[in-house]
């Protein structure tokens, strides 16, 4: 039987692994960030409608620009942008790629601070840029001088953070965007992600666009909007790296259906983001009460919690498996993730970690 190694792939590709988390058939999955609720009836009627509309016309090619789609991310970002600040793509994690396309490449380097999001460095990789992992602080913070030491150390092309960041969940002071911008002199990417759950008061970098045109903000629906399995991502930037983007995006890599189902969510943003509140609220049930119980936890601003462990998270996450809670390992000796879910889905999990953890 032939394998990848009997191949002539790239000598750096070999013996790596290809992103993924367990997808598996269990009472509670609780392991990959996703809306736990599913879209609301309103909105699948909108949805449907929308993508039946482009049903007869499919023999032509779609929107290659995406107009009416990024026009409707622009409105609902806001901050004075316009459709000429907005790039859409299939998922956060293409709009990553071409950036890394347009402005990385081979004798490039991208510059990211660990733990953070593991396909920063496999999307560096697939694209032929040098990653260099720096470290954030032993409590998972990431203060502006040690930022600062790091790109003047390394003097990236591409510089990636997280807002909030995955998987410890925190958000970022602004003063450490800030640090950065005035210290790197490559592209910025701030991978917001998960900025629908941040507590009051946190600050998106969406407010340093107009003084920065280096900064790249990175949005998607997958995680607040319920839109994992519609696949849309988007960035919000200068207008001139909208049109870097598009000297290597594919041509018509948005499909008819994919912006039509796309739009219609946006539109009825409001009842899709209706239940940002209450998975907040599981959220922080999750910090209080493991904190009560003596587990250390890394403060959230995201829809997951990140916690301790014995040093074998491994077995910690099997015993969780065990009684039908599937979880996250993400590489980290002694700490696992769990997304905040429904009521009786957080309830199974603090259940089972009552019983599990120390």
């Amino acid at each position: 039987m032939t394998t990848i190694d009997d191949l002539p792939i790239r000598d750096d590709l070999r013996g790596t692994t290809p992103y993924g988390a367990p997808q598996l058939d269990v009472p509670v999955r609780l392991n990959t960030n996703e809306n736990s609720y599913p879209v609301p009836d309103d909105v699948v009627e909108a949805i449907g409608k929308a993508v039946q509309a482009e049903l007869r016309d499919l023999n032509r090619y779609p929107d290659r620009d995406a107009i009416a789609l990024r026009t409707e991310l622009a409105s609902y970002l806001g901050h004075g942008l316009t459709t000429a600040n907005v790039w859409a793509a299939n998922g956060s994690n293409e709009v990553q790629q071409q950036l890394l396309q347009a402005f990385g490449g081979p004798g490039r380097t991208a510059l990211g601070f660990g733990p953070s999001y593991s396909m920063h460095p496999l999307l560096a990789q697939g694209t032929g840029t040098r990653w260099i992992g720096a470290l954030r602080d032993p409590d998972f913070g990431l203060r502006p001088d040690a930022a600062v030491a790091e790109i003047e150390r390394h003097d990236p092309d591409l510089v990636f953070v997280c807002s909030p960041n995955n998987p410890t969940g925190t958000a970022l002071d602004p003063s450490v965007i800030d640090a950065i911008l005035a210290t790197a002199r490559g592209m910025v990417i701030v991978d917001e992600a998960y900025t629908e759950f941040a507590r009051p008061g946190t600050i998106s970098a969406l407010t340093l666009l107009p003084h920065h045109p280096r900064l790249v903000v990175s949005r998607t629906m997958s995680k607040a909007f319920g839109f994992a399995g519609g696949r849309l991502g988007y960035l919000a930037a200068d207008p001139a790296v909208v049109d870097a983007v598009q000297l290597v995006r594919l041509p018509y890599h948005l499909s008819a259906i994919t912006q039509a189902a796309a739009r219609a969510a946006v539109v009825h943003r409001d009842s899709l983001l209706a239940t940002v509140e209450a998975i907040k609220e599981q959220r922080d049930r999750i910090v209080t009460t493991l904190r009560a119980r003596g587990v250390r936890v890394a403060d959230s601003d995201a829809n997951f919690v990140l916690f301790a462990t014995d040093p074998d998270q491994k077995a910690a996450w099997q015993a969780f498996l065990d009684r039908g809670v599937l979880i996250r390992d993400v590489g980290l000796a002694g700490w696992l993730r769990v997304t905040a879910g429904t009521e009786s889905e957080t309830s199974a999990f603090l259940n089972a970690a009552e019983e599990i953890l120390p």
